[in-house]
């Protein structure tokens, strides 16, 4: 609800009317409704964290790493869409202490990318190409069907150049 109608347009009573139960019986899940906004945007970053150091771990070579880092993320943004339609609107409203720590989760993940592509490229350089990148799979929420291949190869082919 909150990827269609916006944090600000959803209230407890239709988060509650969502799933079953009344406004007030979401206070026994969370305690307010930006704590559970709080619960998606912070726990997606610590999954996306997470999942990408399992896919550095596990590659031989930095350039495996990259690859495995693509595909994990593809999962994601085929996966979780609505994830980046609420990140992308509503970060703005989490509290400064949860909008910090996801911004220091966030920026784990990058270095991770950067990592990666450290040398031949400067640091710099290489976190600019990672956020390009992160444009570029982050885009699933506005494209139709399944270009899934189509961004692998064109992420990889960013990150290569």
């Amino acid at each position: 609800m909150f990827a269609e109608f916006g944090y600000h347009g959803v209230s407890i009573e239709d988060l509650g009317a969502s799933v079953g139960i009344s406004g007030p019986g979401v206070y026994r899940h969370f305690p307010s409704k930006d704590a559970l906004l709080s619960d998606l945007l912070v726990g997606i970053s610590e999954d996306l964290l997470q999942n990408g150091r399992a896919e550095v771990a596990a590659a031989r070579t930095p350039a495996e790493a990259l690859e495995r880092l693509v595909d994990r993320h593809l999962i994601f943004s085929f996966n979780d869409p609505d994830l980046i339609r609420v990140q992308d609107r509503d970060l703005a409203s989490l509290s400064p202490a949860d909008q910090r720590q996801v911004k220091r989760l966030q920026r784990a993940y990058v270095e991770l990318w950067v990592d990666q592509l450290v040398p031949p490229l400067e640091r710099a350089a290489a976190r600019a190409r990672a956020h390009a990148v992160f444009g570029l799979l982050n885009s699933t929420p506005h494209l139709t069907g399944d270009r899934s291949a189509m961004l692998r190869q064109m992420a990889l082919a960013a990150l290569r150049c």
